[in-house]
């Protein structure tokens, strides 16, 4: 790939730096300077890149000035130029993937040398396959010839018609009965006037698992444990299993089991993701996945290409870890924009995104602290727990919780000690809307006091008789 790269006297030295570190992986450079630290115009040589790119005569273009916002919009007026100003790994590869950028623009008062770098790597490596994409750079593209663009109708926008045409579809497909879309509420009955709002129902036998629901759980936590449990419940679980040491014939069993009992997600490692997603196609089980797992210290650009690549594999809820460490030196702006990164990248490929702030390692005041940075960054749910920390949900943790994310439509996800349906009561009382237990099993049965049998098929699969 030939490159074309520019930099004005602000950007000079990181341009050399950089320019030395692409030749030696093999990039063709065209260097359209400026040849030294001596004060120059930045407009001049970000036009000779974007020159040479909207031409052809190079393949992409990175152009280096003090903050890189000059010689974006410089770029920018040239024809076929599509150049975008990163700052991160994260909104290089949006840059490419989404926008098929082929002009970096970088600050080199903003970033190191080896921030650039990796920036550069990503920049160079990704390319805009989804045709979703493409179609919105081709209408890029005719705006720049000059052709006029139908502007988009006042109101829900067709986009957002078909997000709640596919959400009242899932519902629909959990509760039987009817759905359908009104305005922008969605309105569901199963015959009996139940309407369902935020994913909570109103009117689910036996008695006791009733009282859960009513109370606000929208979710039951489950690994695979113990006997299998009834349809009923069965949609309100997510079916776990996180273990470092679980085998493709785990996860295959685990999607069967899913599949088979209609449980709603199974959650998995980050590498399971693609192989849960084939195996679940055509069902209404989702797939969740967990980033920056166990410990939450990972960097926030690689905790948002883990989910981007997540959700394109087929993750459809995402628990991320915050960074604990960050939260106890009162670095909230860096937690904040931790969380964020993943929120954005969650909202982008169409999931949920779930923040786990691991109670057990927090004072009250950083706990009400990270629901509130959770709530500023718009995540769905908080959430207590990894479940390999030190300890795991308290009632008095959730109702916490509870509090500071209250007025907004968030959930609170309780999860890691919970092993009867007692502890479960008390987690939904002080404010749980889901629960996550390896008791999960035995939760549900004291709740519905009923037995289901726990023979095999031939096939793995667990009968229901």
């Amino acid at each position: 790939m030939k490159i074309a790269i520019g930099a004005d006297h602000g950007g000079y030295d990181l341009k050399e730096k950089l320019k030395k570190y692409l030749s030696e992986k093999g990039y063709t450079i065209e260097d359209c300077g400026t040849c030294s630290a001596e004060p120059v115009d930045y407009p001049k040589f970000a036009y000779a890149v974007a020159k040479l790119v909207s031409e052809g005569k190079c393949e992409r273009g990175i152009m280096i000035d003090g903050a890189g916002i000059g010689s974006c919009i410089t770029a920018n007026k040239v024809p076929g130029a599509r150049a975008a100003l990163c700052y991160d790994v994260s909104s290089a590869k949006n840059s490419r993937e989404h926008n098929d950028a082929n002009i970096l623009t970088l600050g080199a008062g903003l970033i190191g040398v080896e921030l650039a770098k990796q920036i550069a790597d990503v920049f160079l490596t990704s390319e805009c396959t989804a045709d979703r994409h493409k179609k919105r750079v081709a209408m890029i593209t005719e705006i720049e010839k000059g052709n006029a663009l139908n502007p988009p109708a006042i109101g829900i926008n067709e986009i957002d018609q078909e997000d709640l045409a596919r959400v009242a579809g899932r519902i629909q497909s959990l509760i039987g009965g009817s759905c359908t879309t009104v305005g922008d509420n969605i309105i569901c009955s199963d015959g009996k006037n139940i309407v369902i709002h935020y994913g909570h129902a109103t009117d689910i036998d036996p008695i006791e698992v009733k009282k859960m629901i009513d109370a606000g759980a929208g979710r039951i936590g489950y690994t695979p444990n113990g006997k299998d449990i009834p349809t009923d419940v069965a949609k309100f679980i997510d079916h776990t299993l996180l273990k470092p040491q679980a085998t493709k014939a785990d996860i295959t069993k685990l999607c069967y089991e899913a599949e088979e009992y209609h449980f709603a997600t199974v959650c998995v490692n980050p590498c399971w993701v693609k192989l849960c997603s084939g195996l679940l196609r055509g069902s209404n089980v989702e797939v969740c996945s967990v980033v920056g797992f166990p410990l939450g210290a990972a960097p926030s650009e690689i905790k948002a290409m883990e989910t981007r690549r997540a959700v394109r594999d087929g993750a459809r809820e995402i628990d991320m870890v915050i960074n604990v460490g960050a939260l106890k030196s009162g670095d909230d702006d860096y937690v904040f924009k931790d969380i964020r990164s993943v929120v954005e990248a969650c909202r982008d490929g169409g999931a949920k995104c779930k923040v786990i702030i691991e109670a057990a390692m927090l004072t009250d005041d950083e706990k009400v602290r990270a629901c509130q940075l959770a709530k500023k960054a718009k995540a769905d749910f908080v959430k207590t727990s990894t479940g390999f920390g030190p300890g795991g949900a308290t009632a008095h943790d959730v109702a916490l919780m509870a509090e500071a994310v209250r007025g907004t439509k968030m959930g609170v996800k309780a999860a890691g000690g919970i092993g009867s349906y007692a502890d479960a009561k008390k987690m939904i009382q002080a404010g749980a809307t889901r629960i996550g237990a390896s008791a999960g099993v035995k939760i549900s049965q004291e709740a519905k006091q009923v037995t289901v049998s726990n023979s095999l098929d031939r096939t793995g699969r667990r009968g229901m008789k």
